[in-house]
Order: C-alpha cells, then sequence, then structure tokens
C-alpha cells in the first residue's frame, strides 16, 4: 500500500487516551451519571450526554450517541462512540465504509493524476 495515501491524516488520532473512562468510579456513582446522562440525552442535549457516556464508560448510551451522529451525518464521530463502547458490529460497518470511501479516494485522485501527465 501506498504510505502516502496516510501522509495527510498524520498527527491525528480518532481516539485520544481522554476517551477512555474514568477508573476507579464508583457503581453507585455511575448509576447517578447514567441516569442523568440518559435525561440530557432524551432532551436532546446530546453532547453532555455524551460526556458523561465517555466518563462512566456506559455503552448503551454511546451507542445511541452514535446513532445519532449517523442519523445527523457524522460517521467518524459515531464511529468513535461504537469504538468507545465495544460495539464491534457496528464498529467494523464504519470500517468497511471508510476503506471503500478511502480506496474511492485514491481511486480518483490516481484518475486526476493520470489526466494531467504529458504525453
Amino acid at each position: 500500500m501506498d504510505k502516502k495515501a496516510f501522509e495527510r491524516f498524520s498527527g491525528e488520532c480518532l481516539i485520544k487516551t481522554s476517551d477512555a473512562p474514568a477508573r476507579g468510579m464508583e457503581e453507585s456513582d455511575k448509576a447517578k451519571l447514567n441516569r442523568k446522562g440518559n435525561e440530557l440525552f432524551n432532551r436532546g442535549e446530546l453532547e453532555t450526554a455524551r460526556r458523561i457516556f465517555q466518563t462512566t464508560g456506559y455503552s448503551d448510551g454511546l451507542i445511541r450517541i452514535g446513532e445519532r451522529y449517523m442519523e445527523r451525518g457524522r460517521p467518524v464521530d459515531a464511529l468513535k462512540m461504537y469504538w468507545l463502547a465495544k460495539d464491534r458490529a457496528r464498529t467494523e460497518k464504519l470500517v468497511e465504509l471508510a476503506v471503500l470511501a478511502i480506496q474511492k479516494m485514491m481511486r480518483d485522485e490516481e484518475l486526476h493524476e493520470r489526466s494531467h501527465e504529458p504525453g
């Protein structure tokens, strides 16, 4: 595979270590936060709910946030939520779509470069 295809993404990461759930949190505290996150989600306050669900590692909440992101045309953000939720099926589906999109971009770029070659 041509490594130059990845050069345009250097320095960017999808998942940061700060995105991982907090460690050592009491289960009762997690439950309270998750209830609050669900209330916020139901009111449409997705970003605040997302921060809570990421903090607690609440996979069902992360998946629901990911689904809303997909509905809103934000597949990269959805992928991140599915990854953090450890939802392998949804993650693999989006990764496959991303691979197809990248392959198409590379083919289009190659065709464009060939069309501008002298001769």
